[in-house]
This record gives C-alpha cells, structure tokens and sequence, in this order.
C-alpha cells in the first residue's frame, strides 16, 4: 500500500508542470486574440485542498501567485511555503468570515470576496490596525443566484461606493463567478461594464472552464486549478 501510494504521489507532482505549461500557452493565445500583453492577465494557480507536496512542482516550475478557499487551511500550509520560497503571493478566493478577518489580512496579499458590510467593517479595522494593505475586489453574484455570495448587480455602484466612502477601503477590481449552467460571456461583460463605470481596472474572472472566454473579455486574473491538479 505504501509503495502504492508512493507511486500515486510521484505521478500526481511530477505531471504538474505539464498541466501549468499547458494553462501558460492557452493564456498566452487568448491574449494574443484578444491583442492583449500576456503580462497583462495574472495567472492564480487555485491550490485549494491540495497539500504542500502537490504543491512544490509547480512552486518549482517558477509559479508564485496561488488562491485559496478558506483562511484556516490556508494557513495550515502556506506560511512554511512561503519561508522556503521568495516571491510567493497568495489570494483569497473563498468567502470570508468575519472573524477570520484579522488572520486573511495577515497571511493573504488579495481577498477576493468583499461583499457585505460586515467585512467591510472587519477588514478595514484589521488593515488599519495591522498597517497591510490586501488588493481588495469586491464579489458581485451576477447571476443572483440565492445559493452563492456576492454583490447583486444593481446594489455593484452603491456598495462600491460604501467600501470607499464609509469604511476607507482601497478596492482594487471586481469578482465573479458565472452560474455553472449558463454562458459565461454575458456574465464577464457585465462585470466588465461595473468595473470600468466605477474606474475599476482589476477583473477576477475565469476559471478552468472558461478563462480564455474571461480573458477576451478583460480578465486581469484567472483563476485555474483542476486543469494544473486534476480534479478534485
């Protein structure tokens, strides 16, 4: 069982680079459609649920931008990762609680998920009081989906206005995450037109299924992961 094991491992790490190349050149051809710089688009490599071991290969292929779901696994293998290697940045991808505030700020270099006062209130305390400032994107739900976080399109311009005007937070872009049984171009082009009508330059959208979509549609960062890890 052990060797077996053994074997499962060195095949899962040692394919990863071979999944980030792939990613890496379709990111690069959806650029060149789109007649965009390939340094325009940040590529989030989502690490969630996998460990420190599934994690290195691509580590050690040069990537250092990675996302994550929840702030408590996040720190159970990530500060270690980033002592033995420079440059690593790491997002919030995942919903965020509240109390779990004071520790995104310290470990997280974006959080992707502001959507409701409370967090605004809670991060801006912890910015404040730890003197860091996370690139912050506000989540919208373009979809309104009840299920799913995030800000409803038409509640987008009041809300962006509250993080800047109420709580002093410094919003970088906007995120979203398309409905899973729709086309995810209208979604992308809606996000899109928020951003720019409130002079936001950041766009958090795309995922395996569909980045190169996001990406002719203005994607800043692309956020990948079963295309690098496989399935989960």
């Amino acid at each position: 069982m052990a060797e077996m094991t053994r074997q499962m491992t060195t095949t899962l790490t040692t394919s990863l680079p071979n999944g980030l190349a792939t990613v890496e050149q379709e990111i690069a051809r959806a650029c060149k459609e789109a007649r965009r710089e390939r340094s325009s688009v940040t590529l989030i490599v989502v690490s969630k649920t996998f460990d420190a071991a599934a994690i290195l290969p691509v580590i050690d292929a040069g990537q250092r931008v990675f996302g994550e779901n929840r702030v408590q696994e996040a720190k159970g293998k990530w500060p270690a990762l980033t002592a033995a290697h420079t440059g690593i940045a790491l997002h919030l991808i995942g919903p965020l609680q509240s109390n779990k505030a004071r520790e995104a700020v310290a470990l997280f270099d974006a959080i992707h998920s502001v959507d409701r006062p409370s967090i605004c209130e809670a991060l801006a305390k912890e910015i404040n009081s730890q003197k860091k400032q996370p690139e912050l994107f506000v989540q919208l739900n373009t979809g309104e989906e009840p299920q799913k976080a995030g800000v409803a399109p038409n509640e987008a311009d009041a809300f962006i206005a509250a993080c800047r005007d109420k709580y002093g937070l410094a919003i970088s872009g906007l995120m979203c995450i398309p409905p899973v049984d729709e086309a995810p171009a209208p979604h992308f082009a809606l996000t899109a037109k928020i951003a720019a009508r409130n002079g936001l330059t950041k766009l958090s959208m795309g995922m395996s299924a569909d980045f190169p979509i996001a990406i002719q549609f203005g994607a800043t960062h692309v956020r990948v992961g079963s295309a690098i890890f496989g399935h989960r």
